[in-house]
């Protein structure tokens, strides 16, 4: 399956948002500064065209999902990534989120996460969202250790990162730490290190991720030398944090009891969600799209048509099946297999379940109350299984 322009008849049949639970997933473009090893898009802020407009932008694309919203259609999550959503500015914040709460029926209780960075998280911001109903903030961390910091062209230290996340805890959000491992000169002591001290902070959720250079980073035509074997880091890190009191719910992430993401969640079950900005990806009716990654261009389409989405694949059939199963994987669920043979019938399953017994090692998942899940080995090992399933 491929990413594919949409031609412009394609629009007029474009999926909309099916009835019942959806998410909602809103880009942010902008940063400080473009960090060597992030192939998401984003821009400087100051090379970009002004925020006012950009959200503008944002508005008008929610009207158009908004006014298809059949009934019964309920917003669970909501999300901001990006880039940097801490350099929207309070007020645009209080703006914002209510706009789309309202357009997009966004549920009373529903999951609002706003993705944070250190160095532009401020009192005023978590006062903005807290107001407007921000339930949850995601920390840019990275590591407590100022070296490792420098190596990953963070514009901030240390100490900054370690207010932010006070910052966050002390006004009440459900706070999380994103940390990297696999970094130049990290060892298992500095991994520690950063782990532990977040804990100490009082968050309540970690995203443990080891460092990638994908293709649309800067890093990618030439990586960095001396990079860090980080497979004992991630080990340790699910021997140390079932000890204090954390669940690894998921491949990446470990929470508190009761404190999972909802809407990382909503992606790996397939959940339906509308992605909004420049460089979204969104998944509708079976749809995956991805909105034009040019700011310039994303304005056009949404003038236009309405939303910026410019290239979709259709996922069906076998090949669907098998995506679904390796995103399931993801979770400590993994495979039900009754919820899976509803969806995707008996057969695709019985092939896959027939590919772990012949093809991966017996102590990398766990077959028993009709499902099938990986041990934590199997996590460690996740991308060899995937490529034996897709």
């Amino acid at each position: 399956m491929t990413i594919r322009p949409l031609e412009r008849a394609e629009f007029e049949s474009f999926p909309a948002v099916p009835g019942g639970p959806f998410s909602v997933y809103v880009h942010i473009p902008f940063c400080l500064r473009k960090c060597p090893y992030c192939s998401f898009f984003s821009l400087p802020a100051e090379a970009a065209p002004s925020m006012g407009s950009y959200l503008e932008n944002l508005k008008r694309e929610a009207l158009w999902y908004g006014a298809s919203l059949p009934p019964g259609a309920r917003g669970e999550t909501l999300y901001f990534g990006g880039g940097t959503p801490t350099l929207v500015s309070p007020d645009q914040w209080r703006e914002l989120i209510p706009f789309l709460k309202e357009t997009l029926k966004i549920a009373d209780d529903a999951e609002v996460t706003a993705e944070a960075n250190p160095e532009s998280l401020t009192e005023e911001r978590c006062r903005a969202w807290k107001e407007t109903g921000v339930t949850r903030v995601s920390v840019g961390v990275q590591s407590f250790n100022d070296g490792e910091l420098e190596f990953l062209r963070r514009p901030h230290d240390a100490g900054r990162a370690e207010e932010a996340v006070l910052l966050a805890v002390r006004a009440g959000f459900s706070a999380g730490a994103d940390l990297m491992f696999g970094l130049k000169g990290q060892t298992l002591g500095s991994w520690a290190s950063s782990v532990k001290r977040a804990l100490s902070l009082g968050v309540d959720h970690l995203s443990l991720y080891q460092l990638a250079i994908d293709e649309g980073c800067e890093w990618y035509s030439s990586p960095p030398p001396g990079l860090a074997d980080g497979y004992r880091m991630y080990r340790w890190s699910q021997w140390y944090l079932p000890q204090k009191g954390f669940t690894q719910y998921e491949i990446a992430n470990f929470s508190r009891p009761g404190r999972f993401s909802r809407h990382n969640c909503a992606y790996w079950t397939g959940t339906p969600v509308i992605g909004l900005g420049a460089g979204a990806w969104g998944f509708l009716g079976g749809v995956r799209y991805k909105n034009e990654p040019d700011l310039v261009l994303y304005a056009d389409l949404v003038l236009e048509r309405g939303r910026g989405a410019a290239a979709a694949e259709r996922l069906e059939g076998e090949a669907a099946a098998r995506e679904a199963a390796v995103l399931m994987l993801r979770r400590k669920q993994g495979i039900r297999f009754s919820d899976f043979t509803a969806r995707y019938g008996g057969e695709i399953l019985e092939k896959i379940l027939d590919t772990f017994r012949r093809e991966v090692p017996r102590n990398c998942y766990i077959e028993k109350d009709g499902g099938l899940s990986l041990t934590k080995k199997g996590m460690r090992v996740a991308n060899a299984i995937w490529s034996a399933i897709i």
